[in-house]
């Protein structure tokens, strides 16, 4: 408990005694002045005091119990995540009459969670009331509020994961980031012990299907759960039993006071019937009202008359914001708000309107409007001043899908250049993630080609800094990628997809490195780029290699060999390396060794030696898994100085699981998991889960070789977190692996 809910008992219970702050302090022996600052919250009382308060007011056992929980200090975090309340909020009273029931249900009867979905169409006001609603009782859940943007309805079309916002949560809540677990399931399991004694608000917004709100329901007494979606989510009320609350726009009267608190009630007073035109023009829509209103106040000489005409005037319409009983126009507000905006600002709103989805980094914008980051910002928060965009929790700038439509028609409609803007964004997305790949996979060898003029270029330091830049622009890319289809940008969306391979390798996520490699093929194949065609051929067959698509990579590798006589030594050497980890992941590892030898012949007589570094480990290990242990250590040996010198940390940590592998399989178990080990310390150095994992699954089996079967058993567990962070399916069989160990006659499966 905290100093609020022990101020509230106090006071309650003295005045169940009848008893003044005077006479208690008399009966107590406790000052006037200590009881006030317990009772306001200032304070919690010591130990004698507490006895002496309690005597005076005569409590019986249950009452006692419950003073000395509520006096016990706070040890843990108590997370303040709601978003700021909106000081204009106005209406709703019927709407939070019923929320306010739904909040007295949790404190009256406990042992339940009240869940609320708040359904309603683009900006309704979903959001905002659901954060006026959670302010108002903030201080009857004196454990904290959690808040999460769960990105439910954006172009992107990837809502945040579960598991990530569970992380989140975990964090806020105290959990060391070591001690959260790697899969939604485990996350969820322990957030509900984390959340058991607790009484919290947990605020899920913009949620998109039920499947995603369930695993971050607190399933605890006294925890309000507030959900808001632009879809009713009856799936909660039906498994959940959730009380769904639906909004619509606001009434005529709700709109007025709205619109008077933003303008002052005095303009309109004294402009009664312009006033309530206004907002009726605005269709009574919470979001249009609020740009009204944030322009009008910026403009206090304006009348409400002439705001009339202009919207009046003003005859495109925006289907999507009638109300569907009226024929009003809300486009006119746009173009009010727009048209208030300085030159410069308004010129890099139509830029901003370009960006395929509706979250956009500070650095994509001020590459869309072409400008540096020192003159984006200021855009920015003119744009955010006059409500055509918010932030979201991570930073983000959020454009209403009906704001960034308006804008968009502006982009046409003063000839802007829409080609350069996607230009500048592509560029973007391709000049960073080059870098960004670079950091990842340990290498300079490529050199980075400068972007196109106006482009930002962001620094990183370390894989860490990479690793989050791919994580903030992974729903660009992929927006992006889907709806840039101008014919001319074939080529920079060709590019742009060969350098995000990457990171979604170092994570793991085959399904979205196929699906973009896919679309790299496309567009290399338009080209008729045989590099090109050749560089994602081969990313395409190594991701359908790893998920068992064995035909269609095998279909690849072919269209890969078409290429090789049109290619050069460095591109024909990446493509038999990459034909030589096709075969090796289809355990065809005579023909892996072929090919990977053939791509060291290569890259020495080219004298490539970080290459050739790479290519002696390819070699070793599939001279390990054809049982020729003495060669293959040989090669990683002469490999590992190599790989140091050009500072290759990823392939240094695949030689040493390639000896590990080898000197386990001739007897050697001591030096072969101290050379697992070498390698895990550098895999986790490259924030490298996925090889972790598989590093982990082949030290699993030398502890069980050596009769360690709790350590085997800890090995696998963590490769399956591991996985299951990355929602990779052999998560199961890893897992599986370590409870067979629980049972002695058991003999859990190899890698």
């Amino acid at each position: 408990m905290d100093r609020t809910a022990f101020g509230r008992l106090l006071r309650e219970a003295r005045q169940r005694s009848l008893l003044t702050l005077e006479s208690l302090a008399e009966a107590s022996g406790v000052s006037v002045r200590a009881i006030s600052d317990m009772e306001r919250g200032q304070s919690l009382p010591r130990q004698a005091t507490l006895s002496e308060l309690m005597d005076a007011l005569d409590l019986d056992e249950d009452e006692r119990r419950k003073f000395v929980e509520a006096s016990v200090r706070r040890t843990r975090p108590v997370p303040q995540q709601l978003p700021p309340d909106l000081a204009a909020f106005r209406g709703r009273k019927e709407t939070l009459t019923a929320v306010h029931r739904l909040t007295s249900r949790v404190a009256e009867r406990g042992g339940h969670v009240v869940i609320s979905a708040i359904g309603g169409m683009a900006g309704v006001g979903k959001t905002t009331l659901a954060l006026h609603w959670a302010h108002q009782v903030a201080d009857r859940f004196p454990d904290g509020q959690l808040y999460v943007n769960l990105r439910g309805f954006e172009d992107s079309g990837q809502p945040l994961d579960p598991a990530e916002a569970l992380g989140r949560f975990l964090h806020a809540l105290g959990v060391p980031s070591n001690a959260i677990p790697g899969g939604t399931e485990e996350r969820g399991a322990l957030f509900r012990e984390q959340t058991a004694s607790r009484r919290l608000i947990v605020v899920l917004d913009n949620a998109h299907t039920a499947a995603q709100v369930r695993p971050l329901l607190p399933a605890s007494a006294g925890c309000l759960t507030i959900v808001t979606s632009r879809s009713q989510l009856s799936g909660l009320a039906v498994t959940e039993g959730a009380d769904l609350v639906t909004l619509d726009v606001w009434t005529p009267e709700e709109a007025l006071a709205a619109l008077a608190a933003r303008i002052g009630e005095e303009r309109c007073r004294a402009e009664p019937e312009a006033a309530a035109e206004l907002v009726e023009l605005c269709g009574f829509l919470p979001l249009a009202v609020a740009i009204v209103g944030a322009q009008l106040s910026a403009s206090p000489n304006v009348s409400l008359g002439l705001g009339v005409r202009e919207l009046r005037a003003t005859r495109s319409r925006l289907d999507a914001l009638s109300t569907g009983e009226r024929q009003v126009d809300v486009r006119a507000v746009f173009s009010w708000s727009y048209r208030a905006l300085t030159p410069q600002t308004a010129r890099f709103f139509r830029h901003l309107a370009v960006h395929p989805g509706s979250a956009v980094s500070a650095e994509a914008a001020a590459s869309l409007g072409g400008v540096e980051m020192a003159v984006a910002r200021p855009h920015l928060r003119e744009l955010a001043s006059a409500n055509l965009l918010s932030r979201d929790a991570e930073g983000l700038y959020v454009v209403h899908d009906l704001v960034r439509a308006y804008g968009a028609e502006l982009v046409e409609q003063e000839t802007d250049d829409r080609f350069g803007a996607e230009t500048r964004l592509v560029e973007y997305l391709r000049h960073n993630a080059h870098v960004a790949h670079q950091l990842l996979v340990q290498t300079t060898s490529e050199p980075v080609d400068p972007p196109a003029a106006g482009v930002v270029r962001v620094t990183f330091g370390t894989h860490e800094e990479a690793l989050n830049w791919f994580r903030q622009e992974e729903s660009t890319v992929s927006a992006a990628l889907r709806s840039l289809d101008d014919p001319r940008l074939l080529r920079f969306r060709m590019n742009v997809t060969q350098y995000w391979v990457a990171y979604y390798s170092v994570m793991g996520r085959w399904a979205e490195e196929i699906e973009t490699k896919r679309i790299g093929l496309d567009a290399a194949s338009q080209l008729d780029d045989p590099v090109a065609i050749a560089s994602n051929s081969a990313s395409l067959a190594r991701a359908l290699a790893e998920t068992g698509q064995a035909d269609e990579a095998d279909r690849l590798v072919e269209l890969l060999q078409v290429q090789l006589p049109r290619l050069g030594p460095a591109q024909r050497a990446g493509a038999e390396r990459s034909i030589g980890w096709v075969r090796g992941r289809q355990k065809r590892h005579d023909e892996a060794l072929h090919h990977a030898q053939r791509a060291l012949e290569i890259y020495r007589t080219e004298g490539d030696d970080g290459a050739a570094a790479r290519e002696l480990n390819a070699v070793g290990w599939y001279l390990a898994l054809l049982g020729r242990y003495q060669e293959a250590i040989a090669r990683c040996e002469e490999a590992i100085p190599l790989l140091r010198r050009n500072g290759n940390l990823r392939i240094e940590a695949a030689a040493w699981d390639t000896m590990g592998y080898a000197r386990q399989h001739l007897g050697d178990l001591t030096t072969a998991m101290a050379n697992y080990r070498q390698s895990l310390d550098l895999y986790e150095e490259v924030l490298d889960g996925y090889n972790q994992a598989e590093v982990l699954g082949h030290l699993a089996m030398a502890q069980l070789d050596m009769g360690d079967r709790a350590g085997a058993r800890a090995s696998w567990m963590r490769a399956a977190d591991l996985l299951s962070a990355i929602h990779d399916p052999r998560a199961a069989r890893m897992r599986a692996n370590a409870q067979a160990l629980d049972v002695p006659a058991a003999h859990p499966e190899s890698l």
